[in-house]
């Protein structure tokens, strides 16, 4: 199990979210197989985090998601408990983290390589990544999908997840993250307790707006995601896409 990351904030001991902490509290269950971009990233049969296929042989998820033990990347999932006819099990060749990235909040961001290609069908597509320096409103609706804890220190989802969460304007995450928020590098956003929106086993799944994936889940109060005085925060994918672009061209 990776060790949760601490942070001192505000004069109290909060923890973020880590890659086995990191599901969609409230929400609703997506219609099985609508997202057939999403990844369940799995060690010993065990779902840790999620990702997003973005060619046969990729999947982006966050940094903090990798595990020395080794990783299974299940597509093609809804009900991650089954041995669904749909799914694929493709283990990692290669974890291809930010060089920067250093067990913090910032360059939190993971690209793995798969030991084959997915085999694409109406259960397993890629998504397409965000143009450069794309902008995306304040206040814009955008979809969350996981299979992690549907409440706070609850159980994981069985089943894909999704809530709808809106962008918060960047000036009021980082008075609230402060230091941890960075504003080139991070997208936040805002909800409620009745919608809910990502928890503890979400990291590394998509924020999308407008069919694009935005972001990637990041970190959330840990203590209780689903407090709307914390918004939640994700890696912002367009400020990552020359690293990405030369680690699938290699």
């Amino acid at each position: 199990m990776l060790p949760v990351i601490y942070v001192i904030f505000l004069f109290e001991l909060f923890s973020l979210t880590g890659a086995t902490d990191s599901g969609i509290t409230g929400g609703k269950v997506s219609k099985p197989h609508s997202r057939p971009y999403m990844a369940s990233l799995q060690v010993h049969m065990n779902h840790v985090c999620g990702g997003i296929l973005i060619r046969e042989d990729f999947v982006l998820t966050v940094a903090h998601c990798y595990d020395p033990r080794g990783m299974t990347v299940v597509l093609g999932a809804h009900n991650i408990s089954r041995q669904e006819e749909s799914q694929q099990r493709i283990p990692v060749a290669k974890y291809h983290q930010h060089p920067k990235y250093n067990q913090g909040m910032d360059y939190d961001i993971m690209l793995l390589k798969l030991r084959k290609k997915a085999k694409l069908n109406k259960y397993v597509k890629v998504m397409g990544l965000p143009k450069k320096n794309g902008k995306t409103p304040a206040n814009i609706k955008c979809t969350v999908a996981g299979w992690g804890q549907t409440q706070d220190n609850g159980p994981s989802s069985k089943v894909l997840k999704e809530a709808t969460e809106k962008i918060q304007f960047g000036s009021e995450c980082k008075n609230k993250w402060q230091q941890y928020y960075n504003t080139g590098h991070m997208v936040c956003t805002k909800f409620d307790r009745k919608n809910g929106g990502i928890c503890q086993g979400d990291s590394g799944g998509p924020l999308i707006c407008n069919s694009k994936p935005v972001g990637l889940a990041a970190y959330t109060l840990k203590s209780d995601c689903s407090d709307p005085k914390y918004p939640h925060v994700f890696t912002k994918i367009d400020a990552f896409l020359p690293w990405i672009k030369e680690i699938m061209k290699a």
